[in-house]
């Protein structure tokens, strides 16, 4: 059965097709994030797609910039709800990721997506590189604020176990708890932090 097709504001169609790859990469995976796919899934015609992307790369890369985007304003929220105690603006970060919305096994599907592409598509992989830069550096600067020596070095090892211990409770939730990685990744933050 076709979708029916709908005439909306320009923003509005342009959103809801961002959001369709999204789901569509959620759903299916990149074999099936198709024109016709996408488009169905968003309540468009095919040929409007062109008419705001240059085509379906072009729009899974709006698709992991509204991904990334969407995270993103979650931990810079976390922070700013955790007050001005350095220590518990660094906690608010790191435990973010294992709250909603960034906890969410439709994310973790769309976002095996992205990072498969990341090796082929280079526009994916700029935006990749910038969004997990723009993360480390605030990251790093939250370390800073605690006072942790080897900032660097110690973003890039909590950066890797915040997406380790995401992927697998994702995977498998049953694995252990949101609160048992936000454990760990306390435990990991105190060394950096001596």
């Amino acid at each position: 059965m076709r979708a029916p097709f709908t005439r909306e504001a320009p923003d509005v169609r342009r959103q809801a097709l961002v959001a369709a790859a999204e789901a569509v990469l959620a759903r299916q995976g990149v074999a099936a994030a198709s024109v016709r796919t996408i488009c169905a899934q968003a309540g468009v015609s095919a040929g409007l797609l062109r008419h705001y992307f240059e085509g379906v790369d072009d729009l899974i890369a709006a698709a992991y910039e509204a991904v990334d985007l969407r995270i993103d304003a979650a931990l810079v929220a976390a922070v700013a709800g955790a007050g001005n105690d350095p220590r518990a603006r660094l906690s608010a970060y790191l435990a973010a990721s294992f709250a909603p919305p960034v906890l969410d096994p439709d994310l973790l599907a769309a976002w095996i997506g992205f990072w498969g592409l990341v090796k082929t598509k280079p526009r994916i992989a700029a935006i990749h590189a910038q969004s997990y830069a723009a993360y480390r550096a605030r990251l790093e600067t939250l370390l800073a604020d605690c006072g942790a020596h080897d900032r660097r070095l110690a973003a890039i090892a909590l950066t890797a176990m915040v997406d380790g211990l995401w992927l697998e409770l994702c995977l498998d939730p049953s694995t252990f708890s949101p609160a048992e990685a936000v454990k760990a990744l306390e435990k990991a933050a105190g060394a950096w932090l001596g």
